[in-house]
């Protein structure tokens, strides 16, 4: 009675040519939901009481699934759209999960829905909706659905922002940054997140940017997210990165290895260091056992795990090499195929059919491809560091697949028994195939002091210059504002 007394009384104060939109819960997803047909029935009455416009939300902050975070597969919840959409005559419109014009035309086409709605991908890029119009969807950078710079921010009462657009929320703040005065000659050494930002922002700004990258391809520590489960939407911004440095004319400088005698030579007017990190080797006797890899040698496909496997760190990267472990090989491939979200829909136990109280039904059990333990030398409970919308979710899956976790852990030798430690005090050997190491990361700068020696003074961002808690977020943003602040 309460929405539909209130649409009506809207109604009749507007008169009839004001629109009005109602946004109803398509799915509760927690436990005493409404079922469908009590959904689709106050569809149907708030319809007759005057609503023009149904607008769909998914969930509640309370359900114990999640709706946006980058778990969910793209359109994992446009059936809930599409029922209410088969029982009323006024325009439907979909959400959640949304994120390329590609995939809203073809839910249109489909007739789920007549329009859709995105929030997140405006953050992304602001200019969306004109690059689909005029046929540029290539050009358009992509929500990862990450949540750390928007909703992991609102909740911490910080504006939001971007984590793959640093602009958004922050206009008049980068409004301030002097013209470009004249075009510098910018050498740019390193393609992971901080370097391809600075280089592309710089190029945008008519700069003259020589990109260098060691290896073989652009991304850095971006192919090592992109391969984990569920983080495929890094191939989106590696796209967006890859396709904005061919757009403006970076020069890049594949499987090359600058050095600071031929910069010196070059006579740039910049030299950016962006040159990353490397995992740590921490001291633990032993460490050089066949049976130890670091994270980047797994994540990248150059080392395999065993079955056991004990994870010697408890970060994100901690957590990320988890999903890696516990996941089937199915899971570096598209973000939205059928098959990922009927996967998705049994594992976390969502009932797509209509009598379903809430949309719930019980989780399905998993099977994990190892046993995975996660070590952490703190005494507290591992995962405190993720994020505050999505850590949740990932820790809830990983619980599901078995994960054991262990704080309080002192690590004394690696020797062919397993790995030798103490847990609060209590010493035990785990019997593992294999030991992934993710200790954390030293920067890798060596060539800055080589460059001050020549009496240059480069700029450095990134992981080379701070490699404490790394993530794309603040290499992005560094790489952007200095991109940015080249006159």
């Amino acid at each position: 009675r309460l929405p539909v007394e209130i649409v009506r009384r809207t109604r009749e104060r507007l008169g009839p040519q004001f629109l009005l939109m109602y946004r109803v819960s398509a799915l509760d997803l927690v436990e005493g939901g409404a079922p469908a047909d009590e959904i689709i029935g106050l569809a149907q009455t708030v319809q007759a009481a005057g609503a023009d416009i149904l607008n769909t939300g998914i969930g509640w902050h309370e359900a114990r699934i999640p709706t946006i975070a980058y778990l969910v597969p793209r359109a994992a919840w446009r059936f809930a759209a599409a029922r209410i959409k088969q029982a009323v005559t006024i325009p439907v419109i979909a959400s959640n999960r949304i994120n390329t014009p590609g995939l809203a035309e073809e839910i249109l086409a489909s007739g789920d829905a007549d329009m859709v709605s995105m929030a997140r991908p405006f953050l992304a890029d602001a200019h969306f909706v004109r690059k689909a119009a005029q046929g540029r969807a290539d050009e358009i950078n992509t929500c990862i659905a990450c949540n750390q710079a928007c909703l992991d921010y609102i909740f911490a009462n910080r504006p939001a922002t971007c984590l793959v657009n640093p602009r958004a929320g922050r206009e008049l703040e980068f409004s301030l940054l002097p013209p470009r005065a004249m075009q510098r000659k910018v050498a740019v050494i390193g393609a992971g997140a901080a370097g391809l930002a600075c280089a592309l922002t710089a190029a945008e700004r008519g700069h003259a940017v020589t990109l260098f990258e060691a290896g073989s391809k652009i991304g850095g520590q971006l192919n090592l997210a992109r391969a984990v489960p569920g983080k495929q939407e890094f191939n989106e911004l590696l796209r967006y990165f890859k396709q904005g440095v061919a757009r403006h004319s970076v020069m890049l400088k594949l499987d090359t290895r600058a050095d600071a005698q031929s910069l010196a030579k070059a006579h740039y007017d910049r030299i950016v260091i962006a040159t990353g990190v490397s995992p740590r080797l921490p001291q633990i006797p032993g460490i050089g056992h066949p049976t130890v890899v670091s994270y980047a040698d797994l994540l990248s496909g150059r080392m395999q795990a065993g079955h056991r496997v004990a994870v010697i760190g408890a970060g994100g990267i901690g957590f990320d090499v988890a999903t890696f472990l516990l996941h089937d090989e199915y899971a570096a491939d598209a973000a939205s195929t059928p098959q990922a979200i009927d996967r998705f829909h049994s594992e976390w136990g969502v009932d797509t059919s209509p009598s379903a109280a809430g949309g719930l039904k019980p989780m399905q059990p998993v099977s994990s491809p190892r046993e995975v333990t996660l070590l952490q030398r703190k005494p507290e409970k591992p995962g405190r560091s993720l994020g505050m919308t999505t850590g949740w979710a990932l820790k809830a899956e990983l619980a599901r697949r078995g994960l054991r976790t262990l704080s309080g852990c002192s690590y004394e030798r690696i020797d062919d028994a397993g790995l030798h430690l103490s847990v609060n005090g209590v010493p035990q050997t785990l019997v593992v195939d294999t030991i992934v190491l993710c200790a954390g990361q030293d920067s890798e700068n060596a060539l800055l002091a080589e460059l001050r020696a020549l009496g240059l003074t480069p700029d450095v961002i990134g992981g080379a210059e701070l490699a404490a808690e790394l993530d794309a977020l603040r290499a992005i943003d560094q790489g952007t504002r200095l991109g940015l602040a080249i006159i």
